[in-house]
């Protein structure tokens, strides 16, 4: 697992092969079929494109995933999530149209 902490700063695009940990800033894309997770002090000012999702941190961009993407009590999501599965947890905020079900 790829592991970015706190103190890091990103701009540009993010690509991974199979799971991914964020708990610092991108400004830029995160594009993988791996399984994403954004900590708590994670924050994402674009798109994420990826197999599954965990939020625990703030995302100002589209989120697009193939199975599951999941929104935590301490998770902010400003912008529109497509997923094939969707879990928002009471205490998580989001603003923005969801799309769920499986693509065909």
């Amino acid at each position: 697992m790829n592991l970015l902490l706190q103190d890091t700063e990103i701009t540009g695009t993010i690509t991974f092969a199979t799971a991914f940990e964020l708990h610092g800033t991108v400004l830029g894309e995160v594009i993988s079929k791996g399984a994403f997770t954004l900590g708590e002090t994670g924050h994402i000012v674009g798109d994420i494109k990826t197999g599954s999702t965990v939020v625990h941190g703030k995302v100002e961009g589209t989120i697009t995933v193939d199975d599951r993407c999941e929104l935590k009590p301490t998770a902010e999501v400003n912008g529109n999530i497509t997923a094939g599965t969707f879990v928002l947890e009471e205490g998580a905020s989001f603003s923005g149209i969801s799309k769920v079900g499986k693509r065909k």
